[in-house]
This record gives C-alpha cells, structure tokens and sequence, in this order.
C-alpha cells in the first residue's frame, strides 16, 4: 500500500504494540492510518502515534477484507506440503518493513517429514533482523499458525535461531529492490 488512508474503527480490536510486541485493545471510533496492508495483517498508526498491528482476520473493523491466498496445492504429500509451508510464510510479514520473511531471508530452513500418523510433522528454522526483537514471538506464532492450518500438517516446530545472524544480504533481490537498496 503506497498510500495512508485513516480510518475509524468498526468495532473493539485486539492489537499488537510495535515494536515490543505487547498486547492491547482499540476500541471502535478510534481512529487510526494503515501504514502496511500486506499478508495477514495491517500495521497501524493510532492518533496519538503510537504503531500497532491488527490481524487480519480483524480486516472488517477497518472497512477491509481479510488476506486469502489461492496459491496453494490441495495435496498433503510432504513436497506439497512443504510449498504450501514456503507460500503461507511469504504471507508473514515484519509489520515495520514491508518485505515478507521469505524474501528478507528470515526463514533458513522449511523441512516436512511424514509420520506414522498419516500427515506431516514440519520443522522451520527462521532468524530474527536482530535479536532481542519485540516483534520475534509475534511473528514466529504468525509463521506457527500460518503452517499448522494447512491441510496435511499434524505439528509445526518454529525454532529462532541467531546463528548464522541475519544480514541484509541475505534478502532476495526482489526484497532489496523493494527497500530500494539495490
């Protein structure tokens, strides 16, 4: 989103402070400016400057829709699976960089494994932009919940790794030229 559009809420909604990742409450008549509506959320700015994160999933209190992807595959194979795994994680986004962790190069590994069960057991390595992050559980349960309510997945294991640390090289060149470093 390349404009600001304010808004006034709908409705009373939960959010996430950024960048210190604590939770609170807007309640409906506030009014706030969409600063990024990308992926599975909006990140905010309230009228007193303070920037928070709604789920999508509150999309209405903001007179949006909320996020869908149709680029998904319907098998629960493990190679399936494992797209799938890439496709939802590319919908997580930093809520103060607009590039999603995908292409920021926060996400290291993505390994799908089948079990005895019948469905997949998926293991993610991801990193942080730095540590210490506010926002790193917020955007590790995004990452969690994105996987784990996909078909053929039984258990997700999201694990913050710091080492190796995260450099702007690793970006994709999609992302830098996004951010306008390349």
């Amino acid at each position: 989103m390349s404009e600001r559009e304010v808004v006034q809420l709908t409705r009373d909604v939960n959010v996430i402070t950024v960048p210190d990742g604590n939770h609170g409450t807007l309640s409906k008549g506030h009014e706030v400016t969409i600063h990024q509506s990308l992926g599975s959320s909006f990140t905010v700015v309230t009228e007193h400057g303070h920037m928070v994160r709604i789920a999508s999933s509150d999309a209405d209190a903001l007179g949006k829709e909320s996020h869908e992807l149709h680029t998904l595959v319907s098998e629960t194979d493990p190679e399936a699976v494992e797209k799938n795994c890439w496709e939802v994680m590319k919908t997580v986004y930093d809520p103060e960089i607009p590039v999603n962790i995908v292409d920021l190069g926060l996400v290291y590994h993505c390994n799908v494994t089948p079990n005895d069960k019948g469905g997949n057991d998926v293991h993610i390595m991801m990193t942080l932009t730095a540590p210490g992050c506010g926002m790193g559980p917020v955007i590790q349960s995004d990452v969690e919940k994105s996987v784990r309510a996909l078909p053929g997945v039984d258990s997700v294991n999201v694990e913050i790794v710091l080492d190796p640390p995260w450099s702007r090289e690793m970006m994709s060149e999609v992302a830098q030229v996004q951010l306008g470093l390349f």
